[in-house]
């Protein structure tokens, strides 16, 4: 299987059935490899899950052997938000090709990220036509609430989880998406972890795990 961005994919073991996916988005610098580590507990529990774990369009302009889903060299947040529209372009072609190679419905695929790679997840998972199954996000926050406020076409289930300690993306970003997801009636829950930096530590990985069974289709 190929598809437009390099993907390290993940099967189900035992050739057991696809019966729904999880694609988890990497964070800046990083790539594919790198955020699907967190398979390696989350497969045994999810036995018809594919997990899809691609590699973003761009090489990360200051880890030239990671990659980026748009530029934060740029301060300007203007720049910083039509790029990251492009990259939702990119990935909404992404998951289509997804669903259509696997046969799944969105309600079947889970869309989840880390850092940039969360905020991705929840502006894709959030202005698509059709509804996933959930959002999980680790470490990240909304790109621009003014932005995706009128996009919102869908009520996805998000759970977003933080560390109390984050130096790279300030908790009380949590805070913020929650109380906009919460005006916006989407459901939200949120988990702040303490003694935490930007990382997913194995806190994190059990909660998002319980989230997801308790969601997908499969």
């Amino acid at each position: 299987m190929k598809f437009s961005l390099n993907t390290t994919i993940i099967k189900p073991e035992n050739n057991e059935e696809v019966k729904s996916a999880v694609i988890l988005l990497h964070g800046y610098g990083g790539d594919g490899k790198d955020i699907s580590m967190l398979t390696l507990n989350w497969k045994r529990f999810l036995k018809n899950t594919v997990f899809l774990c691609p590699d973003a369009h761009e090489v990360c302009s200051i880890n030239p052997v990671g990659f980026q889903w748009f530029d934060l060299n740029n301060e300007d947040p203007e720049y910083t938000l039509q790029e990251s529209k492009k990259a939702e372009n990119v990935l909404n072609s992404y998951i289509s090709e997804v669903s259509n190679y696997f046969n799944l419905e969105y309600s079947q695929i889970c869309v989840s990220g880390f850092s940039q790679g969360c905020m991705m997840s929840l502006n894709v998972g959030l202005t698509s036509e059709k509804e996933f199954s959930c959002i999980v996000g680790f470490s990240g926050r909304i790109i621009n609430m003014k932005d995706l406020s009128p996009r919102i076409k869908t009520k996805t289930d998000i759970l977003m989880i933080h560390g109390e300690n984050d130096p790279i993306v300030p908790p009380n970003n949590l805070l913020e998406a929650k109380d906009f997801f919460i005006r916006n009636k989407i459901k939200i829950e949120t988990l702040m972890i303490k003694n935490c930096d930007h990382h997913i530590p194995m806190e994190a990985s059990s909660a998002a795990l319980n989230f997801i069974k308790k969601k997908i289709i499969s």
